[in-house]
């Protein structure tokens, strides 16, 4: 049934060329799919799949994660291609800008073109259950 299907993983996008450059040469995913109407990325076994739409309702959350085996490396490798990393308010994050979960965890946010948050979470042990 449903729970044994692969999931696929939806973001907006306004302006799906300058999407694409970012999920693929930022990012660096692999485009396996492109037409007028989406962009489509293989991340690490789920298909990404970038809309088009006309405006992008800005999430007061992530919409999307991915888990890191060393948050410090892959945010020196954003960092190279441009990404900046976000700071909250309220929120205790180190000098490059992560956050120490309870439990923790290492996360770091940063937007995509369209404002999307994005995130990644180096997690203490690999037994812990995802979230």
């Amino acid at each position: 049934m449903i729970n044994s299907s692969d999931l696929v993983a939806f973001v907006g996008a306004t302006d799906l060329p300058r999407a694409g450059r970012f999920y693929g040469d930022v990012i660096g995913l692999t485009l396996v799919e492109e037409n007028p109407f989406a962009c489509v990325f293989d991340a690490h076994g789920t298909a990404l799949r970038v809309t088009a739409v006309e405006r992008v309702a800005e999430a007061p959350y992530t919409v999307l994660g991915w888990e890191v085996a060393d948050i410090v490396p892959v945010m020196a490798d954003l960092s190279d291609r441009g990404v900046e990393f976000e700071r909250f308010g309220g929120m205790d994050q180190d000098a490059l800008g992560v956050w120490v979960t309870p439990g923790g965890d290492r996360v770091a946010w940063f937007k995509d073109p369209d404002g999307n948050t994005l995130s990644i979470t180096q997690r203490v042990a690999s037994e812990q259950p995802r979230a």
